[in-house]
């Protein structure tokens, strides 16, 4: 009838529930929910209060005199709200109107529109929810930029006026003046009688990135911490842990009573929840730093641990003596965010549909896969919060991961079972052989994902493909693949387990990408060899090997190999434009060539 419109009304049915938060509000003080209100630093540094303008001496000689931003107070929480519920009701109430319209349109005066008339109709109604949106998050940023990041990252979804309007908030949301910046360094990071200066040579004023919680800077080291070396600098912007837990405080407590909801595709109540205790870690740099060399620890490492391996994207290591709760300082990544890309591609006159963009295209699906299948089921400990902006291509080609404030630690159970879907879903004859269905639907349910009453029997395997599988092209019992869609096996879904929200939401991810690129790709199959190994190592339970601290021939080796890689990546990207490009159509047609040879299912 309207096909645009299905699409159009479940986009802004999940709209509705991300954006209106303001419907409620805690009496709860963030103070009692989640400690210390003020600002302090570290407590072998100087110790600071960065909560409002202060006349102490001894803050004036340190921060200038500088102004912080104030908590926000209960008043301007519910003016927040206000703000919000003003602008997402006319966005939801514009979309039934226009329903309304041409159902009149249709049943009353007889109009029969085309497709290409529901298309031109629907994209300007895009445009203006668009256009609102944005306005109302920059005005406004907090969690709801979050959503911004997710709704931007996913094109296969939200239709491109809404992808292209949210784009920016992925890593250029308005920026802290300098002086602010300055500020919080002097008062986190300094010892005693240190001045700026004495630790950093060069600082930019102009950010490389600012985001929801931070912003970066580019800067250079004294000799005195190891210089003179390039490094970014993260700093925390002030008084935004009360901003951002006040608003998934009140995401939370609007979607508790809408959990039964038929309209909602998903549980939001449970991935609120789970977003909450992800980013109340979001705020100590310090967990951030032990987390990013965990994870470069892990996937440098083979899965058993007794050889050294190329890890499949670049992570900047923190500068240990230069790390403290709301500053990081660690190694710079040359490069533009995965958000830029295009116009980096542009701008060095690079084809989006060209050979060499579509090898590009390949080593990005192939490095984020391969960095979360490891950290996943290697491990279970894994990077949590991925978008556009904490992607970078780097200057030699190869992909960087950065932002490692929100992790995941996944159950050992989950993590083993999750290595089971992987194997079930790659060896599976066909997309409806019964027995292949049954065992991985069987496998779902052992995750703990609860399906209401009545739904087909192919619902739990129709979720697993839909997850894990982005190159199926139909899913079991007729459900679609559109997770909006009325006939989504994601609407069969009662809840979904908490320890798998952000394993979803890493797969979605890469999902996403995939789509934006046309390339098919299937999670469960680059995942499959990862997760045999993993179930092998764990059947043998074989005990763990100490090192005898000496120099292993095979990591000689393995360091080795890394270093060619990277003389011969290096030695590519500086070629000569005519060259490079008949290089990369010759390594993707032998890439094509080789995945021909595999055989397809059925």
């Amino acid at each position: 009838m309207f096909p645009i419109f299905d699409h159009g009304f479940g986009l802004m049915i999940s709209l509705s529930l991300i954006l209106t938060s303001s419907l409620s509000f805690t009496s709860t003080s963030l103070q009692s929910r989640r400690g210390v209100k003020i600002w302090r630093g570290c407590s072998s540094r100087a110790s600071f209060p960065l909560y409002a303008v202060s006349t102490s001496n001894e803050k004036s000689s340190e921060t200038g005199n500088i102004e912080f931003p104030e908590e926000l107070t209960g008043s301007e929480r519910l003016v927040r709200a206000a703000t919000f519920w003003s602008s997402a009701v006319p966005i939801v109430a514009s979309y039934y109107g226009k329903m309304t319209e041409l159902k009149i349109r249709q049943d009353l005066l007889g109009e029969c529109l085309s497709e290409d008339e529901c298309e031109i109709i629907w994209n300007e109604q895009h445009l203006l929810g668009a256009e609102k949106i944005a306005g109302t998050i920059t005005e406004l940023k907090g969690f709801y930029a979050k959503t911004a990041q997710i709704i931007a990252s996913r094109q296969d979804l939200f239709p491109p006026q809404y992808v292209d309007a949210l784009s920016g908030f992925t890593d250029s949301l308005d920026p802290m003046p300098v002086s602010i910046v300055k500020g919080v360094i002097k008062a986190e990071l300094l010892n005693k009688g240190e001045t700026f200066e004495d630790i950093f040579i060069e600082f930019d004023d102009e950010p490389l990135g600012s985001a929801t919680v931070a912003q970066v800077h580019r800067a250079v080291l004294s000799e005195k911490y190891g210089g003179p070396r390039e490094v970014a600098v993260k700093v925390q912007r002030p008084a935004i842990e009360s901003k951002l837990m006040g608003d998934i405080a009140n995401l939370i407590a609007i979607s508790k009573p809408l959990q039964e909801a038929e309209a909602l595709p998903l549980d939001y109540y449970t991935v609120f929840c789970e977003l909450e205790k992800q980013l109340g870690d979001e705020f100590d740099f310090v967990a951030e730093a032990v987390a990013m060399d965990r994870i470069y620890t892990a996937l440098t490492r083979s899965s058993d641990g007794s050889s050294v391996v190329d890890a499949p994207v670049t992570i900047p290591r923190p500068v240990t003596d230069l790390v403290c709760k709301r500053v990081l300082v660690m190694d710079y990544l040359k490069g533009v965010p995965l958000s830029r890309a295009q116009k980096e591609m542009e701008r060095r006159g690079i084809d989006p549909e060209s050979a060499e963009a579509r090898l590009f295209g390949k080593k990005l699906l192939k490095g984020l896969t391969e960095v979360f299948g490891r950290s996943i089921l290697e491990t279970g400990f894994f990077h949590a919060d991925p978008h556009p902006g904490n992607i970078f291509v780097l200057d030699d080609g190869s992909i960087g991961l950065i932002d490692f404030g929100q992790v995941k630690q996944i159950s050992g159970r989950s993590k083993e079972t999750l290595a089971k879907v992987m194997v079930a879903l790659d060896s599976r004859e066909s997309d409806t052989n019964p027995s292949d269905l049954k065992k991985i639907g069987d496998l779902a349910l052992e995750l703990g994902v609860e399906f209401k009453p009545d739904v087909k029997a192919e619902a739990p395997a129709a979720v697993a493909m839909w997850l894990f599988d982005g190159s199926v092209k139909d899913l079991p019992g007729g459900y679609d693949k559109g997770e909006l869609s009325p006939n989504s096996p994601v609407r069969d879904l009662k809840s979904f387990p908490q320890d798998l929200v952000l394993v979803g939401r890493s797969s979605i991810l890469i999902k996403g990408l995939s789509d934006r690129l046309n390339i098919p790709w299937s999670l469960a199959s680059e995942w499959a060899p990862i997760a045999k190994e993993v179930l092998s190592l764990s059947s043998k339970s074989r005990s763990v090997q100490k090192s005898d601290g000496g120099v292993r021939f095979r990591d000689v080796v393995g360091t080795s190999k890394q270093w060619i890689k990277r003389k011969i990546t290096n030695g590519a990207t500086k070629l000569p434009s005519p060259i490079r490009k008949r290089v990369a159509s010759t390594v993707l047609k032998i890439q094509e060539r080789r995945e021909r040879k595999k055989s397809p299912k059925p």
